[in-house]
C-alpha cells in the first residue's frame, strides 16, 4: 500500500521540528539584575557581529568572513539601500540577513517587513525561523522581553512585542496596502525568487519582474528609511536576481573560492571539503551553484554522436595529441590535462581514446604510453604535444625530460611539438569542429562512452559557449589532434596528385 503523501501542514511542522535544534539554548542566568541585562545589550548593540555571535550562537558555529561583515555594515548603515548578495550554496545568505534584519527589530531601525520567495509557501518557511527565534531565543527574551505578542502570530503574519510586522509575500501575491498600523514596509528581503523551470522561459521572467517592480517594490513610502535585499545565487544568464543587481546599490557576488582558487570562508569550508563536493557533481552544476556562472548546454555543440570506430588497422595513422597545462598537480583547482587520440576516416573524425583530468607532468607523460600501447602494431601513430611560445620552456626542459626518463624503462616515444600560430581557443573549436559535429562526421567512441574521461569530454563540448566560461582543455585537444590529422592527409593527397600527373608535353622551337 503506498504512503500517504504528507500535507503542507504536516510538512512545515516537520520542519520547525526539526530547525528547533538550531534555536539558541544559550546559557542564562535569570537572577541577574536589569542593570547587567542593560548593559549587556548596550555594548552589544554598539558591535553588531557580537550581537550576532551572542543572540545566534547556535548559527555563528565559524567566525564571519570578511564579506559577511562587509555586508552586514553595507545593510545597517545606510538607510536607503538596495542590495543583491549573489552569495553561493553553503555561504548563510538567508542566515546572516535573518540575523541582520532581527537586529534591525529589535532596536527599533524597522518596522514592517516583507519576505518574499518565488512561492507563498516557501515565504512561510523563510519567516519561520524568524518566528521560532521569536518565540524560543532565551537570550532575546531575557535581554528584549518574550517577542510572541498576543496582536497577531501566524506562520505567515506575525507582530512582534517589539512593534515590528513581518509577512510572507508569494510571488505575484498583492502585496498591496501592506501596513502596520500607519507604518508602510521599509524592509523588503527577496530570496530564492528565481527557479530552473522559470529561467528557461523568458516570459515568465518578465512577469515576474513587472511584478516585482510594479507591485512589490512600490509599497515602501520612498519618504522613509528603506531597505531591500536580494538573496539568490545566478541560476540563469537571465533572471530576476541578475536584472535586481544591474540596478542594485551594490551586488556582492561571492564564490565557494576566490581569484586565487581559495576558500572565501576558509574557517567554515576547508580546501578538501570544497574538492569533495566538486568532485561529486558536474562541471555545469558546479559552476551554477558554487561559481555564479551559469551554463547554458547546447550553444554550439547541440548533441553528441557516439558510433562504433573501425578497426584500428584500417586507419592510414593516427594522432595523438596531448595539451600539458603549466600545473605539476592533481589539485582540482589546477588546469586539467589533456591526451586523445583521434583518427580520419572516410570523411569522419573519430575520438578513439584519451584522458582528461587534474593530473601531474609524469602522469601526462605516462597517458602517451597508454594510448600508444593500447593501439600497438595496428598503424602508425603520431603524437604531438601543444607547445607555444609560453609553453615551450616546459616542453623542453620538463616534458621532454621526462619522456627520455620512461624510455629508460619502456620504448622512446617520438613526440613531436605542435608550433603552429593558433587563432583563440573558441574560434578554432568552433570553425574546425563545429560543422563535423553538426553533420555527425565528428563521432565519440561508443565503447568508451562509460569511461569518466570520456563523459568529461563530452561535457565539456555541450557547456562551450563563445564566452569560453567553462573549461575547454579537452574539446581544445581533440581539435588540435583533428587538424594535424587533417593536415596530413591533405598533404599526402596533393602529394599524390604532383606524383601522378603526367609531365606537359612541350613543342619544340
Amino acid at each position: 500500500m503506498a504512503a500517504r503523501k504528507k500535507t503542507d501542514r504536516q510538512l512545515l511542522a516537520e520542519w520547525e521540528q526539526y530547525y528547533s535544534q538550531f534555536i539558541t539554548a544559550g546559557e542564562i542566568d535569570e537572577s541577574e539584575s536589569a542593570e547587567v541585562t542593560l548593559g549587556r545589550r548596550k555594548k552589544l548593540e554598539a558591535n553588531p557581529e557580537e550581537w550576532f555571535a551572542y543572540y545566534f550562537a547556535g548559527y555563528c558555529k565559524s567566525p564571519a568572513a570578511p564579506f559577511h561583515r562587509a555586508a552586514a555594515r553595507r545593510l545597517l548603515a545606510n538607510n536607503h539601500w538596495y542590495e543583491v548578495r549573489s552569495w553561493c550554496r553553503g555561504m548563510a545568505k538567508s542566515a546572516r540577513s535573518m540575523m541582520e534584519i532581527v537586529y534591525l527589530a529589535l532596536t527599533g531601525q524597522v518596522k514592517n517587513v516583507l519576505i518574499v520567495s518565488a512561492t507563498y509557501d516557501s515565504a512561510v518557511k523563510l519567516l519561520t525561523p524568524f518566528r521560532l527565534e521569536f518565540e524560543q531565543n532565551l537570550r532575546i527574551a531575557q535581554d528584549y522581553e518574550p517577542q510572541q505578542s498576543l496582536i497577531k502570530w501566524e506562520a505567515g503574519d506575525l507582530i512582534t512585542k517589539c512593534g515590528c510586522a513581518f509577512q510572507a509575500i508569494g510571488a505575484g501575491q498583492s502585496p498591496r496596502g501592506v501596513r502596520n498600523k500607519s507604518k508602510r514596509p521599509d524592509f523588503i528581503l527577496v530570496d530564492d525568487i528565481d527557479t530552473d523551470e522559470e529561467c528557461r522561459n523568458p516570459d515568465r521572467i518578465k512577469t515576474k519582474w513587472d511584478w516585482i517592480e510594479q507591485a512589490l517594490i512600490p509599497t515602501l513610502d520612498i519618504s522613509e528609511n528603506i531597505r531591500i535585499l536580494f538573496n539568490g545565487n545566478i541560476i540563469a544568464k537571465d533572471s530576476c536576481i541578475v536584472r535586481a543587481g544591474k540596478i542594485a546599490s551594490h551586488w556582492d557576488i561571492i564564490n565557494i573560492r576566490d581569484k586565487h582558487g581559495k576558500s572565501t570562508w576558509p574557517e567554515k569550508n576547508s580546501e578538501e571539503q570544497i574538492d569533495f563536493i566538486l568532485s561529486k557533481i558536474s562541471t555545469r552544476s558546479a559552476q551554477q551553484e558554487y561559481f555564479n556562472n551559469p551554463l547554458t548546454e547546447g550553444t554550439v555543440f547541440k548533441e553528441i554522436t557516439y558510433g562504433k570506430v573501425p578497426p584500428l588497422n584500417t586507419f592510414r595513422f593516427l594522432v595523438c595529441y596531448g595539451d600539458p597545462s603549466p600545473s605539476n598537480s592533481r589539485n582540482p583547482k589546477s588546469s586539467r590535462k589533456a591526451a586523445w587520440l583521434v583518427g580520419i576516416q572516410n570523411a569522419v573524425t573519430y575520438v578513439i581514446k584519451g584522458k582528461l583530468d587534474h593530473a601531474t607532468n609524469a602522469e601526462f607523460v605516462a597517458w602517451f604510453y597508454e594510448i600508444n600501447r593500447f593501439v600497438g602494431t595496428a598503424t602508425q601513430v603520431y603524437n604531438h604535444i601543444e607547445n607555444n611560445t609560453l609553453q615551450d620552456p616546459m616542453f623542453q626542459q620538463v616534458i621532454m625530460p621526462l619522456f627520455v626518463g620512461q624510455a629508460k624503462t619502456d620504448s622512446m616515444l617520438s613526440v613531436s611539438p605542435d608550433t603552429r600560430k593558433k587563432p583563440d581557443k573558441f574560434s578554432r573549436i568552433e570553425g574546425n569542429l563545429e560543422p563535423l559535429n553538426r553533420q555527425a562526421r565528428l563521432v565519440f567512441n561508443e565503447a568508451m562512452k562509460g569511461d569518466p574521461h570520456m563523459q568529461r569530454l563530452a561535457e565539456e563540448f555541450l557547456l562551450i559557449t563563445p564566452e569560453l566560461h567553462s573549461p575547454a582543455d579537452g574539446a581544445d585537444c581533440v581539435e588540435g589532434a583533428y587538424w594535424i590529422a587533417n593536415s596530413k592527409i591533405a598533404a599526402n593527397c596533393a602529394g599524390a596528385i604532383t606524383k601522378g600527373r603526367k609531365p606537359a608535353n612541350r613543342k619544340r622551337v
